[in-house]
């Protein structure tokens, strides 16, 4: 049986020529989620990702309960990178959700 955890599945498109920039963003972003219990459990660049309306990449994050999530967002450390996101991620989209399956 699989823990249950809160679940949000992103969406991002990055400003063009962003591509370095976004993958050290999300290494310090994801520092930040484990210490406060969060997790990308899955990334998925998409070919072909930022052309037209298609991400650039998808990730499903989790954490152990909404609480959690908040705290990650209103970290001081989250807030100090919101800078630099907005120079990087041109657009978001984020869907909350649940474990489903095996199927």
């Amino acid at each position: 049986m699989s823990e249950l955890r809160y679940v949000r599945i992103v969406s991002l498109w990055i400003h063009p020529g962003q591509e370095a920039a976004f993958d050290a963003f999300e290494r310090e972003a994801a520092r930040i989620m484990a210490r406060n219990g969060g997790r990308i459990d899955s990334a998925v660049r998409i070919d072909t990702g930022g052309a037209g309306d298609r991400p650039f990449e998808v990730h499903v994050v989790s954490f152990p309960d909404r609480a959690a999530a908040e705290s990650y967002a209103t970290d001081p450390e989250t807030m100090e990178l919101a800078q630099k996101r907005a120079q990087i991620v041109a657009r978001s989209e984020a869907l909350d959700g649940q474990v489903a399956g095996p199927y």
